[in-house]
């Protein structure tokens, strides 16, 4: 068997003072011609140059919420996705460490273009939403 090759990212569970998580929608359009829309939380692959996760964690947090203040983030879980991603003629994995973060209460959330909408769910809402990118092992923690 061929070693498969992964992208490593970061994704931040957002909770608010409500138990609800925050989760965006994806803009398939851009990236994943002729996919379904799919829900996701915040978060993204991590970039050269980055010292850690911690630093993708903040700036992707930035990008799709316009939220520049962390107040809490703790290390929760690390899955492989079940989202492949296609480059020239290979395929690679895609391995997420998942952390539970706190933003400052009141924050108001700028989406950015990666994405069509969002909404504050309920823990099994997102169960049911996150089961297109996540495997079981994530979701049945939620």
């Amino acid at each position: 068997m061929a070693e498969k090759l992964f992208f490593i990212g970061v994704k931040a569970l957002v909770e608010d003072q409500e138990g609800k998580l925050l989760l965006f929608k994806a803009d398939v359009t851009k990236h994943r011609k002729n996919k379904e829309p799919y829900w996701d939380m915040p978060g993204g692959r991590v970039d050269e140059g980055e010292e850690g996760a911690l630093d993708t964690l903040k700036r992707e947090i930035y990008e799709e919420t316009g939220i520049a203040e962390v107040l809490d983030h703790k290390f929760f879980t690390a899955v492989i996705s079940n989202h492949q991603i296609p480059r020239g003629d290979a395929v690679y994995g895609l391995a997420l460490m998942i952390y539970k973060v706190k933003i400052p209460a009141g924050s108001k959330i700028k989406m950015s273009a990666e994405h069509v909408a969002y909404e504050w769910v309920s823990r099994e809402e997102a169960k049911k939403r996150l089961t297109h990118k996540y495997p079981a092992v994530f979701t049945d923690l939620l």
